[in-house]
Parts: C-alpha cells; sequence; structure tokens
C-alpha cells in the first residue's frame, strides 16, 4: 500500500506493537497501513463517506466530533494520538492539543504551515488571503479556521508544557531542502511534530 509522504513519516515514528488513535481518520489509509505493521487502533471521522470508507476497509472507527474533546477516553490509553492535517480545521487547537498529550502517551501532529514566504508574499503583496498546493481553497469556503505558523505551534506547546521530542518540517513535495532546515517557518510548508506532556 502506497501512502502520501507525509503518512510514511507518521508510521516510520510509530513502533511496531503500539496503540494509536488516529483522529480525523479520513478513508482510513493510514490505520489499514499501520494495521499491516501489527499496530492496533481506533480512528475517529466525523464526516459520513469516510466513515463508510474505514469500515469498508476494514478499519475499527467510531464517529465522532474532534471539537467536543475526547472524553470517551481515559488518560494515557493510547501510545500515540494522531491529528494529521486537521488542527486548523478545529475550533480550539489548544483544547484539542491538550486533550492529546492527556490521551496519548505521544502525539504526532502535521498541518500546513502559514509562514511559508509564498503566503507572506501573497498577503503583502496581492493583498488577499493565499492559495497553494498546500492551502487550496478560497478564503470564504475554506475548511481552515485556525491557520497557523512553525512558531505559532512550537509557542502554543511551551505555552501548554508540552515538549517537541520530534519534528519534520518539508516542502509541498515532503522532502527537506537546505531552506526547510536552516529556515522553517520560511520555506517549510507542511509542518510534522512528534510530541509528549513534559511531567
Amino acid at each position: 500500500m502506497s501512502l502520501r509522504v507525509d503518512l510514511q513519516i507518521i508510521s516510520d515514528w510509530i513502533p511496531q506493537g503500539a496503540r494509536v488513535l488516529d483522529l480525523g481518520c479520513d478513508d482510513g489509509t493510514l490505520l489499514q497501513h499501520l494495521q499491516q505493521r501489527g499496530i492496533s487502533g481506533y480512528g475517529l471521522e466525523i464526516d459520513n463517506n469516510k466513515f463508510v470508507d474505514c469500515i469498508n476497509a476494514g478499519v475499527n472507527v467510531i464517529q465522532a466530533d474532534l471539537n467536543q474533546g475526547l472524553p470517551q477516553f481515559s488518560d494515557q490509553s493510547f501510545d500515540f494520538v494522531i491529528l494529521s492535517q486537521t488542527l486548523q480545521a478545529i475550533k480550539r487547537p489548544d483544547f484539542l492539543l491538550e486533550e492529546i498529550v492527556r490521551v496519548g502517551k505521544q502525539g504526532i501532529i502535521g498541518f500546513p504551515n502559514f509562514g511559508h514566504w509564498q503566503c507572506r508574499l501573497q498577503l503583502a503583496l496581492g493583498g488577499h488571503m493565499p492559495q497553494s498546493r498546500t492551502l487550496p481553497h478560497d478564503w470564504f469556503n475554506t475548511p481552515n479556521i485556525h491557520l497557523c505558523t512553525v512558531q505559532d505551534f512550537e509557542k502554543l506547546c511551551t505555552d501548554k508544557n508540552v515538549s517537541v521530542l520530534n519534528r519534520s518540517i518539508v516542502n509541498h513535495d515532503h522532502k527537506n531542502t537546505l531552506g526547510t532546515k536552516l529556515l522553517p517557518n520560511l520555506f517549510g510548508q507542511i509542518a510534522l511534530y512528534q510530541i509528549k506532556k513534559i511531567s
């Protein structure tokens, strides 16, 4: 099974035998891949069609609204809680971050970086909300309601007493470049973080 590159990075961070919870799991592609590696878990998905796709793929899925948090799960009940390309569509990202590190021993979060130079340039010179391959929607029909930058997310982690264990800041093709290494907030289009609550 071929995975999107960001999902492959997430998969590589999860050891065999781990128990995972995938928030906003889409059609269950990542969970299905993880199951083939001996990793068990559940997905949460609100979209009816994607929920059915998960069931058809043999993925354990629960229909739930992430804006309500994760009250159905006890503290530290999963080894990893994953949130890929969904943080920016959540009403209270700070609340969901707290829930992720409560329910998971570790969390993995991926999001589009609004600090990328193309976004800055479109806003500064064009005077309009940016669009890119990573952020393709118009301002009036976008599901993204809380866009953030790499610096914004790292500050939120610091404020919430969350430690960054690993990060991968890449371009749209999910490749590291000299720019993404030296100035990730300026040249990175997609950010992936492995995090843990500081005890």
